[in-house]
């Protein structure tokens, strides 16, 4: 198991807090709570080793494509695919924005 974390900057804002994924099924679960602030503080552990650079490529694309919420994020991470993995993300944000 890698702990990873990450701290990356923020350009909106969200409320609320949201859940998504189970990790019981082999995929991995998201938790997210908004924050104030200028930041997205991401906790993440996962049973890939040395995946650091392929999360990190995945946050610069999200990042890109509509901004980072502010807030804190846990991963637990069990084998998903980096496509899951944006879905699951995606996800609780977008129930978090609807909350």
């Amino acid at each position: 198991m890698e702990q990873i974390t990450f701290s990356l900057p923020a350009t909106r804002q969200l409320s609320g807090k949201a859940l998504a994924g189970v990790v019981g099924s082999g995929d991995m679960e998201v938790l997210f709570v908004a924050g104030s602030g200028q930041q997205l503080t991401v906790n993440l552990t996962t049973s890939v080793d040395n995946s650091n650079k392929r999360w990190q490529a995945l946050f610069d694309r999200l990042s890109a494509f509509s901004g980072l919420p502010a807030g804190q994020m846990t991963i637990h991470d069990f084998g998903a695919t980096p496509g899951v993995a944006r879905i699951r993300i995606e996800q609780v944000f977008e129930e978090a924005d609807n909350a």
